[in-house]
């Protein structure tokens, strides 16, 4: 049998995969893939990975060698000109012709590229191979100003490469009247649009690109509203069309909108011929993911080698990081009738959309869309696949279960799925496929993906593929390593102890002793925080300032419109009239937005990055330190007036919160920290929705732990009642470093505590009784940090050095963002709507 592809992109290199793995040599004896591209097919679903760096051979899905091994003859830069269907051949843009048994168009698709004058200006590209990335590389560095059109997915994954390539001015254009309008309702799109515009992006939906302005290079587009906007440079990211010219060409059946149409087998209406992918039409429609590319091809590999299988259609639901905002959507996502309720949770604050539709009763759930924390999306999308009963409380699915109990165990729901539930739908690894794996041996993620392919897709079914290793080797009573990611074969903790052991100081250092490659985005700020949290140095210090995150990087928290915060300590919200003054005078000067927060202190909003060392400089002078606003590390000590001023309070509040937050300040954590000092029962202060906190009684203190706030509450746990102060602090002391030991990254201590086998009585016995024998090193190592404290921007304002970063432009250190704009609200500056 002799094959023959036509296509060398994902889904035409995955059924070459899946064909070698089935096949009999005695029945295939020949397979050729005609590629259009010089390269061999490579990840063009992590294409923008390119703008990070990495390489065309990093994204490569299989070297040429793995064709020559596997006796694939593979033609690069020769696309099929010719299918010559009475003969059963194909003829080759190079002159090759040969004979097929059977034939695989695996064309995929090309961008759409609507007709407007103009778009063949220089400056003008599309986003789909790896030599429009070069050139869009190549053309951004003169670049100032950018626009995207299209608000889809690939969009927006254009923005964000555009964003990549230091075009930090970027507009998208969207014809419809929202973002993603076939993922996410208006609600949902009006919150992602938020919170891209709070990261500095314009968008305008809605418009009609009439012209694309400019000589031979754009220079600007005009609207059919008759507005325009300037642009040095355009991506046109519209939409897909599939490309079934050569079906044409040859008489195979196509749809009215362009596709080749196929049966349940993948068959075009001549037997010989099958269409796999973003080419193929199947009752009417376009598959524009990767995950049925792939199921068509494994249909395809099936029938060529004698077995059976029928594709049925895909679920189309998909989860997405765009520009640093999480967006998904399953199931139904807009599924509106009589028989149907929809739940949703919103809010605008903290852009977090989230919407569920539910049966009737209550019972099963149908889809939704979630916005700004997709963290439940694939447990949602398998509740809905696999038809389990929600719980009494649906809304439970994606608020969490209140009340905080003990010992929750948020992966055992994994295992309640049954063994049918497919995982990953890229490979189509069902949930029994990945268990058995892990009972035979394949104990950790890198080997599941190695031995079942699970997880090398899209990746996103990752997070439910550790799930379910931790949660069946915890079932065969097998200990578990939680590693924290593929560049170290250790646990958070297991980390943290072996860089105290080994007295390593730097990023470089620890990945070169203990870890493996270059790192990622998930253990370089976990490698930081875990080495701020030992050593207590300066977070901007060579080693460690190439693995914060951008808030660390500046010492400040950016905001809408690429503007940042200042936050000065005001501990215990005690503040003197002078330091008021103080920061009145400061905020006047630099014209900054001012507001009282929530944990009893003054924000400061509007700052240049290249005024932040002036304006603490200033604040330094007059007494003030940093609030550490920007870090994982402690933030406020809420307090009451307490016995100082309140008829009812029972011990002087504010003087502990003051001794507590003075105690606490700059200690680095695996998340933020926070609490609250009540002087009396009546909790003005919050106590009990902290990290830790205090209520007064009339015997001492009770003494709060593991709350918090924000979209899933939960009321934190009495670890001791009625204490005098000097025994408070010992038990903090060591509640706190017992949390940074053990506790996995950006994980509040409410998580941690959930999590933790035994739950609060476990606890207990740790701080409390010394079970483990380690309060005496707790306390010392709290101590070796009360001794090493100095105030961040203390050090940036006395060093020459660590001052120059702090500019927006490196050749042009005085110069301020021009892009930044405000406008007057309420007597204040704010942060102007980029619309």
């Amino acid at each position: 049998m002799k094959i023959v592809i036509i296509g060398n992109g994902m889904v035409g290199y995955k059924f070459c995969e899946k064909l070698v793995a089935k096949m009999n040599r005695t029945h295939v004896n020949s397979i050729t893939v005609f590629g259009e591209e010089i390269r061999p097919a490579y990840d063009r679903v992590h294409l923008s990975e390119f703008f990070a760096g990495k390489t065309a051979d990093d994204l490569t899905m299989a070297p040429k060698e793995w064709y020559a091994e596997n006796n694939i003859t593979l033609h690069l830069g020769d696309p099929i000109q010719n299918i010559d269907r009475e003969n059963k051949t194909v003829h080759s843009y190079h002159g090759i012709t040969i004979q097929y048994d059977y034939l695989i168009i695996a064309t995929g698709s090309a961008a759409f590229v609507p007709s407007i004058p103009g778009v063949e200006k220089k400056g003008v590209f599309i986003y789909r191979t790896i030599e429009d990335l070069e050139m869009m590389t190549d053309h951004a560095k003169k670049a100032k100003t950018g626009a995207v059109i299209g608000g889809g997915l690939l969009g927006l994954e254009a923005a964000k490469a555009m964003i990549d390539l230091g075009v930090t001015d970027t507009h998208v254009i969207e014809f419809a009247q929202r973002l993603m309008p076939r993922q996410i309702d208006d609600a949902g799109s009006d919150i992602l649009q938020a919170k891209l515009e709070d990261l500095g992006l314009k968008i305008h939906t809605n418009k009609n690109t009439l012209e694309i302005l400019g000589g031979d290079t754009i220079s600007g587009m005009l609207f059919s509203d008759e507005t325009h906007i300037n642009v040095d440079m355009l991506v046109i990211s519209a939409g897909i069309k599939p490309r079934d010219e050569l079906a044409k060409l040859s008489g195979l059946e196509t749809g009215q909108r362009g596709g080749i149409v196929v049966n349940d087998h993948m068959q075009t209406n001549d037997p010989f011929i099958f269409a796999i992918g973003e080419c193929a039409l199947y009752k009417g429609m376009i598959y524009g993911l990767v995950a049925p590319g792939y199921e068509m091809a494994d249909v395809v590999a099936t029938k060529l080698t004698g077995g059976e299988k029928a594709f049925t259609g895909y679920d189309m639901s998909t989860k997405l990081k765009l520009i640093g905002v999480d967006v998904a959507s399953f199931g139904d996502p807009f599924i509106s009738s009589d028989d149907t309720k929809s739940i949703v949770f919103q809010d605008a604050v903290k852009g977090i959309y989230k919407r569920i539709n539910v049966s009737q009763d209550g019972k099963y759930l149908l889809g939704g869309i979630l916005v700004g924390d997709a963290e439940e999306y694939n447990m949602l999308l398998q509740t809905t696949k696999n038809k389990v009963i929600l719980p009494p409380h649906p809304e439970d699915v994606i608020l969490g279960s209140r009340g905080g109990s003990e010992g929750a165990d948020t992966g055992a729901g994994v295992l309640s799925l049954p063994e049918a539930a497919v995982i990953c739908s890229c490979e189509g690894i069902t949930k029994g496929n990945i268990c058995e794996q892990v009972i035979d041996g394949a104990e950790t993620v890198d080997a599941i993906k190695k031995c079942t392919k699970a997880g090398t897709g899209c990746g996103g079914c990752v997070p439910m593929i550790k799930d379910l290793v931790l949660n069946t080797l915890k079932s065969q009573g097998k200990y578990i390593r939680n590693v924290i990611c593929e560049h170290f074969n250790y646990s958070r903790q297991e980390i943290f102890d072996l860089v105290r052991i080994k007295k390593l100081k730097t990023y470089d250092a620890v990945i070169d002793e203990i870890g493996k490659g270059d790192g990622c985005e998930v253990c370089k700020p976990a490698v930081a925080s875990i080495l701020a949290s030992l050593w207590n140095d300066m977070v901007l210090n060579k080693g460690l300032d190439t693995a914060q995150d951008s808030n660390d990087r500046y010492l400040a928290n950016i905001q809408k419109g690429g503007t940042y915060s200042v936050v000065p300590r005001v501990a215990g919200g005690e503040i003197t009239p002078d330091a008021l003054i103080l920061i009145g005078q400061v905020a006047k000067k630099y014209g900054l937005y001012t507001k009282i927060t929530g944990g009893q202190r003054i924000d400061m909003f509007g700052a240049h990055v290249s005024d932040l060392p002036d304006i603490w400089q200033e604040l330094i002078e007059g007494g003030m330190e940093s609030g550490h606003a920007y870090g994982k590390s402690l933030r406020t000590v809420k307090s009451c007036v307490g016995s100082t001023w309140c008829r009812f309070g029972l011990h002087d509040s504010v003087s502990f919160a003051v001794q507590i937050e003075n105690r606490y300040k700059g200690l680095r954590a695996p998340h933020k920290i926070k609490s609250g000092v009540s002087g009396c029962v009546r909790e003005c202060a919050e106590a009990q929705t902290k990290d830790f906190g205090l209520i007064a009684t009339e015997k001492g203190w009770n003494l709060f732990v593991c709350g918090n706030g924000g979209s899933k509450p939960q009321h934190a746990v009495l670890l001791a009642s009625d204490i005098d102060e000097e025994t408070v602090i010992k038990y903090i002391d060591r509640f706190l470093m017992f949390y940074i030991r053990t506790a996995d990254p950006l994980t509040r201590t409410a998580t941690w505590l959930n999590k933790m086998d035994g739950g609060i009585n476990y606890l207990k016995n740790v701080i409390i009784n010394d079970s483990l024998g380690i309060c005496e090193e707790l306390e010392q190592d709290m101590q070796r940090f009360l001794a090493t404290y100095t105030c961040e921007w203390k050090e940036v304002v006395e060093n020459p050095e660590l001052r120059k970063r702090f500019t927006h432009f490196v050749n042009a250190p005085k110069e301020k963002d021009p892009t930044v704009k405000f406008e007057t609200v309420r007597g204040q500056k704010n942060a102007a709507d980029w619309k």
